[in-house]
């Protein structure tokens, strides 16, 4: 089976350098939704055939999935599940990038680059450990429901939840899983798995191809 992974429409909270977390519901902008709609003519041109949407109860997300199943013309079940949720960032919510990095530089150094030294306890969020083990009990699950070779499912989720989530699916430890950046708004990332999610193959990562405009790091925090 193949699990497609999209990230969640750009959102007002990304466009003034706010994280966003777990708990926060900061809308879409307007042009995410022609975002969206290039990604349902993408995977359209493309023929795919799903079972289900997953979504994180997010806003954010529940909007990009029920939109895009709507652009693409189709009918399944959009499924909400908190295992999808962004990390809980605890105290972070809603703080500019700039205030985060000066009142802890060491953990916004770790969360972005490297992961093995993430500690949020000073303002109470969630661990790698912990959001990659809720994940990967949701795969477990999907895996388990869809077990046929031709059976797709779409997930939409969260940058540093899918970053963190389909690298240790594909096998890399903690420490490697940031090594490639992170995920842009509105991408796509597939992964297969032929032995009932033992084991996960990557056939696209990151794609963005169908926005036709010039993607920035902006566009990937």
């Amino acid at each position: 089976m193949k699990l497609y992974f999209v990230r969640h429409g750009k959102t007002q909270w990304n466009l003034e350098g706010r994280y966003q977390g777990g708990s926060g519901n900061s809308p879409l902008l307007p042009s995410s939704y022609v975002d969206i709609q290039k990604l349902a003519n993408y995977l359209r041109k493309n023929k795919v055939q799903f079972k289900a949407f997953y979504a994180s109860p997010l806003q954010r997300a529940v909007t990009t999935a029920v939109m895009l199943r709507n652009d693409m013309g189709i009918s399944v079940p959009v499924i909400t599940d908190k295992r999808l949720k962004e990390f809980n960032l605890g105290d972070l919510e809603g703080m500019k990038f700039v205030d985060a990095e000066a009142k802890y530089p060491d953990q916004i150094k770790a969360f972005r680059y490297e992961p093995e030294f993430y500690d949020p306890s000073a303002f109470h969020g969630e661990t790698f450990e912990h959001m990659i083990a809720r994940g990967k009990d949701l795969i477990a699950d999907i895996v388990k429901k869809y077990p046929n070779e031709d059976d797709n499912v779409l997930l939409v989720s969260h940058g540093a939840a899918l970053c963190a989530l389909t690298r240790t699916l594909e096998g890399y430890a903690i420490p490697d899983i940031r090594k490639r950046g992170g995920l842009t708004n509105t991408s796509l990332t597939v992964l297969e798995t032929d032995d009932q999610g033992k084991s996960f193959q990557e056939k696209v990562w990151n794609e963005t191809s169908y926005l036709n405009r010039k993607i920035t790091s902006r566009d990937t925090i």
